[in-house]
């Protein structure tokens, strides 16, 4: 149980260092929009909502990897689990041998 709270930390970690990223791109996306309002491709009025709505759909996307990840490490086998199954199979080994 330790070990796969330490792999499911270390995942959590290495994900929010990508995901540290994200808030520099919040100023990549709002340059971005700007360059689209000066091609006229976007309204100057629209920009605040569409800047909200392209942060808020990478928010969601961010939580739904994180969800992902966290169900997939649940699913892991850590080395302290191999650990534990080769104990107890070299323990019935040897009892099998002590009962010969």
């Amino acid at each position: 149980m330790k070990g796969e709270l330490i792999m499911s930390k270390m995942f959590e970690k290495s994900v929010n260092v990508g995901f540290g990223l994200f808030s520099y791109s919040k100023e990549k996306i709002k340059t971005a929009v700007d360059e689209l309002v000066k091609k006229g491709e976007v309204a100057k009025a629209d920009v605040k909502e569409v800047v909200d709505d392209l942060i808020k759909k990478g928010e969601e996307e961010r939580l739904e990897l994180k969800k992902m990840i966290k169900d997939e490490t649940k699913e892991m086998v850590t080395k302290e689990d191999v650990r534990n199954i080769v104990q107890e199979e070299l323990k019935l080994i040897l009892e099998e041998r002590n009962e010969l």
